[in-house]
């Protein structure tokens, strides 16, 4: 497929952690015509029902794909990914790809069996999770930690504010003594934005694990076996839902990353 026929593909989040999903697929497929939107107006996504997260996650994907005809949608917030899954790709004929944990290769790589799921309050909590740690994870022991003040924190480093190390350390408390607590799951795709600063916390900790690279791999495997609808190459754009005020390195950090513009997208739900 050459530059001018390249698939278009939306990566959707209720903030900018799914940015740590983006940049995988993006290193992998650089000419691709890709979209973003973060649903600013009802961030946090644990905070709020499951109802509530389908009726945005379906709402808002079929607004973009009115103005822009989508190849692929990529819900890129494990969150959003336990729940809305089954109603997209029931609505949409098109390729739905979820963000989930990496309960699996976590459980693998770990030498002592002793593994941390960090994750928010809604998807700590869900079936699904439980579920994957039952299929892949039963001969380990499996801490959790729900945090939505992790979240926030890296969405305002993001947005290029300080990363507030006490709040972090003290959500991280629960697991600075178990020694033999060898690997983590970032299971929230905001998490590796601020993978450093959790690894600063828990020295002890030898292998973060997170979803981006495989959920790159399966992108480019989904768009090799699909009918990509022909079009011209356009530029790459980022969507909000609520307007804000956003800084320069705010700004600077969208630019690096191949988006050229911020738009205020309107939801009719």
């Amino acid at each position: 497929m050459d530059k001018q026929t390249q698939p278009t593909i939306l990566f959707f989040d209720s903030g900018v952690g799914g940015f740590s999903v983006y940049k995988e697929t993006k290193q992998l497929l650089p000419n691709c015509h890709y979209l973003y939107c973060f649903d600013n107006e009802y961030f946090p996504y644990s905070e709020k029902t499951e109802e509530e997260i389908i009726q945005r996650t379906l709402s808002i994907c079929h607004k973009i794909n009115q103005d822009f005809p989508l190849d692929i949608i990529v819900i890129a917030c494990n969150t959003a990914s336990t729940v809305v899954l089954p109603v997209l790709r029931e609505y949409f004929s098109i390729p739905i790809v979820g963000t989930v944990p990496a309960i699996k290769p976590a459980a693998e790589i770990s030498e002592t069996k002793h593994i941390g799921l960090l994750a928010t309050k809604g998807t700590v909590k869900r079936a699904y999770v439980s579920d994957l740690i039952k299929n892949y994870a039963s001969y380990c022991i499996v801490e959790k930690i729900g945090s939505t003040k992790l979240v926030e924190i890296a969405e305002q480093k993001l947005h290029g504010k300080s990363t507030d190390l006490i709040t972090l350390k003290q959500e991280l408390f629960a697991w600075q003594s178990i020694m033999d607590l060898d690997t983590i799951v970032l299971g929230c795709t905001h998490f590796p934005l601020i993978k450093e600063e959790i690894a600063q916390c828990l020295p002890q900790v030898k292998y973060f694990m997170d979803s981006g690279k495989a959920i790159a791999l399966r992108v480019k495997n989904l768009l090799s076996n699909a009918k990509v609808q022909s079009k011209i190459s356009e530029k790459n754009l980022i969507f909000c839902t609520q307007k804000f005020n956003y800084d320069s390195q705010f700004e600077n950090t969208i630019n690096l990353w191949g988006f050229e513009e911020l738009n205020i997208l309107t939801v009719n739900e």
